[in-house]
Parts: structure tokens; C-alpha cells; sequence
């Protein structure tokens, strides 16, 4: 059986890589940007994308929010949790006071702003941290990049500085995306959607959150992104959990696209982070006790006459 071909944001040594790198069976391949990587799974150039979502210290990647939000119709499968740690790198024999300026992804450089600021070091924005590193290798300037110990190993880079990341529990959530199909339950799931209103009125929000609250499903993530169609005009990414096979969140969704101009559902995936395993095999413990209970109770039901 062929594996199944899944993008990343590339180059190689990129964090995404780290992440791709987590999967198994899988022929892994770099694409050059966040865009390109969404229209080669929209057109089937792909099986599958990974992309960045959300970072702990600099929230959401918007290119990736965006993308899934307005460009195309895709569904997220599954997400990676992976702890995050930057190295400043450079080319052997650079030494951190010879350095002119520091190269990476935009997001990486905002996670570092305080060693940048702490070293008077001008910053440069490049596509990917790999790109960053494969900048620095190919240079004869004093150059460094803020990127992965992968980067590193990759293009030849020896660490400058360890763990230059201004807090140390820096994570960066990745969702694997795909076309159709939706990924089967779990037990511990979540579910992203996106709400479009056909006006903005008083309460408008209220109404939304309203119907999640009246059938007692937790909120993980609400974030308001603009809809491209003028100032103030805002559409709400909307995280809980469930998953849409269970018949609250059905309910709940159909409630919501009844009332609402326009529901785009994004996916119903498992969670993953500390414990995420131990509470599924709870819920499926607590799933079966359930069900010999209710069927216990139905076996004592007097048959018709």
C-alpha cells in the first residue's frame, strides 16, 4: 500500500518537519509556503498538509487560519502538540558578538524578542526557519538564524546560543488537514467551525454562544478574524468539545446553520497533550458502564402483550 503523501512548510529542519517527522508511514514533502501547502491538498497534488495553527506565546497563524477559513474547503484530521526550543544558529566559527543580523519566520522572531532586544541584534523575516538557516549556511555574511537543533544538524550550523526562546514553555499546535473525509471518533475529540452572521447586531455573539451553553458543550477557543469584506465585518473560529458524530454537537451545529448565514465546519479531530490518552480510554470505560446500565434496565421492560 502507497504511503500517503503529506506536505509540510518547508525547507527540511523546519519545526513543521520536526512535526511531519511524528507520523508514521507517511512520504513526507516540503512546500515553500503556507498557501502553496493548502492549494496542493485542495487539488489532490496531495493527500495530506501539516501546518502550524497556533503557538502559545504568538496565538494564530493567521496565514493557516485564513487559508482554512476563505480559500479553501478543507478539514483538519488530527492535531501535533510539539514543544518548541530556538537555537541561534551560524555557520561554524561565528561568534555571537560578530553577528550582524538574525534571520527567521516571523512568529519565531517575535518568540525571542527580548534575547534579540537584550543583544542589540537587527532581525531579517524569512518563509520558514529552515529557510532562515539555509540563508545563514549559504552566506559568507556573519549571519544567524532562529531556528530548530534539526536546522542545525541539517545545513551545517553550529548553536550560538541555546534555548533563546523568551519563555520555556513555548509549544506550537500543528493540524494535519485533509479534503473529505472526517476523522472517526474518540471519545475525546474537538471540533472547529467558523460562524458567519448576515449582519452584526446588538447581542449577535450572545445568541451564538447561547446555543453551546444550553447543551452544556465546553468552549475551548473563540477568536473573531475578518471577513475580507470590509472594516469591522468579523466572522467567529469557534473551538469545543465533541465531536460532530455526537448527537449534542449534531444538534448543536444544525441549530447554529438554521439560525446563522453561514457554518463552515473546519473538523472533528482527537486531542492530543498531557493525558489526552488516559481520558479517552476513561470516556470509552465510562461509555461501556453506561451502556450495560441502560441495557440492563431495558432487559426489565415487560414485553407487549
Amino acid at each position: 500500500m502507497a504511503k500517503a503523501r503529506v506536505g509540510y512548510l518547508g525547507p527540511e529542519g523546519s519545526f513543521s518537519h520536526e512535526a511531519v517527522m511524528t507520523l508514521a508511514d507517511v512520504d513526507a514533502l516540503a512546500y515553500p509556503s503556507i498557501e502553496d501547502l493548502l492549494a496542493a491538498v485542495a487539488d489532490a497534488s496531495l493527500d495530506q498538509g501539516l501546518l502550524p495553527l497556533e503557538n502559545a506565546l504568538e496565538g494564530t497563524v493567521s496565514a493557516t487560519i485564513d487559508g482554512l477559513v476563505f480559500n479553501h474547503d478543507l478539514v483538519i484530521v488530527q492535531e501535533i502538540v510539539l514543544p518548541i526550543h530556538l537555537h541561534l544558529l551560524a555557520r561554524p566559527g561565528v561568534e555571537l558578538a560578530e553577528v550582524t543580523s538574525v534571520r527567521s519566520y516571523v512568529h519565531a522572531l517575535a518568540q525571542v524578542r527580548h534575547f534579540l532586544h537584550e543583544h542589540d541584534l537587527a532581525s531579517v523575516q524569512t518563509t520558514s526557519t529552515s529557510q532562515a538557516a539555509r540563508d545563514v549556511a549559504e552566506s559568507s555574511e556573519p549571519w544567524a538564524a532562529v531556528g530548530s537543533a534539526l536546522a542545525g544538524e541539517i545545513f551545517g550550523l553550529s548553536v550560538v546560543a541555546a534555548d533563546v526562546e523568551d519563555h520555556p514553555d513555548n509549544a506550537t499546535r500543528f493540524v494535519l488537514v485533509g479534503r473529505d473525509e472526517v476523522a472517526a471518533p474518540t471519545g475525546h475529540d474537538r471540533t472547529t467551525i467558523v460562524c458567519f452572521q448576515d449582519a452584526d447586531r446588538p447581542g449577535s455573539l450572545y445568541a451564538i454562544l447561547g446555543r453551546f451553553a444550553a447543551r452544556d458543550v465546553n468552549l475551548t477557543k473563540l477568536e473573531s478574524r475578518p471577513t475580507k469584506r470590509g472594516l469591522g465585518d468579523y466572522c467567529f473560529v469557534i473551538e469545543f468539545v465533541g465531536h460532530v458524530d455526537d448527537a449534542v454537537v449534531a444538534d448543536c451545529l444544525a441549530d447554529l446553520q438554521a439560525h446563522l448565514a453561514r457554518v463552515k465546519f473546519l473538523g472533528s479531530y482527537p486531542v492530543t497533550g498531557d493525558g489526552a490518552v488516559d481520558r479517552r480510554a476513561e470516556v470509552a470505560e465510562a461509555r461501556r458502564s453506561a451502556a450495560s446500565w441502560i441495557e440492563a434496565i431495558r432487559a426489565r421492560v415487560r414485553p407487549s402483550p
